[in-house]
């Protein structure tokens, strides 16, 4: 018996999707969003999305939950724009995690919506230290880490009016992924981004201490067993 909570990360589902992105692609290669028309150019952006919206009650329905019939893909934000429409008001948490300056900050602020939850220990360095985004003064990491674990317990326990929270942050771990996708019941998004593109970005942006960062979390790095 899966709930709402538990099902996004069953191998049944999981397990459909990879073969309907397969089937549904078009002549030119391209998944289409049901929702705006428009291609889906990156696979964390593709969100199995029930034409009938999934319940406590029936979610353990495979002929709802599981049927392919009322199973589209969209993005990520013509999935938020979906619920919202039809006022389907249930707290969402996504983790998206992926190597330093792999874009975590930038899809997240891309897909946002006034009054979502983000949880990035980067933007609670911006907010408590005044500096510039990546710049993290040693002296604050005893502010900075309880104000990151007080937003956990908030995210954890529902706390506040918000439909949809984001987790940010690097998780190379699978343990680490999996003990905040089962505690919170979360959904993931992965920013598979590549070695070399993250550290053109660190040269780019001058950031050399990122460099090491970089390597530490492509060496750290395991994908789960089922992905």
């Amino acid at each position: 018996m899966f709930n709402l909570d538990t099902f996004y990360k069953t191998q049944e589902w999981e397990k459909l999707l990879a073969v309907l992105k397969i089937e549904r692609v078009n002549d030119d290669g391209e998944l289409i969003c049901w929702h705006c028309g428009k291609p889906i150019t990156k696979a964390y952006d593709a969100i199995g999305h029930h034409t009938i919206f999934l319940t406590e009650e029936n979610v353990n329905d495979p002929e709802i939950s599981l049927n392919p019939d009322l199973i589209q893909f969209v993005h990520h934000a013509c999935h938020n724009k979906i619920h919202n429409k039809f006022g389907h008001k249930r707290k969402e948490i996504f983790l998206v995690y992926g190597p330093p300056l792999s874009g975590k900050h930038e899809w997240v602020e891309s897909n946002l919506v006034d009054g979502e939850l983000v949880i990035n220990i980067d933007d609670i360095w911006m907010a408590v230290s005044g500096c510039p985004r990546y710049k993290k003064p040693g002296r604050l990491n005893a502010v900075v880490f309880q104000l990151h674990r007080q937003l956990m317990d908030a995210a954890r326990t529902r706390l506040g009016k918000w439909d949809v929270c984001y987790i940010v942050g690097g998780y190379p771990l699978i343990s680490e992924r999996e003990r905040i996708l089962k505690d919170f019941g979360a959904r993931e998004i992965f920013l598979n981004t590549d070695k070399a593109v993250c550290m053109a970005r660190a040269e780019e942006l001058k950031l050399d201490d990122y460099v090491a960062h970089i390597e530490e979390w492509f060496r750290r790095y395991r994908p789960a067993p089922h992905a």
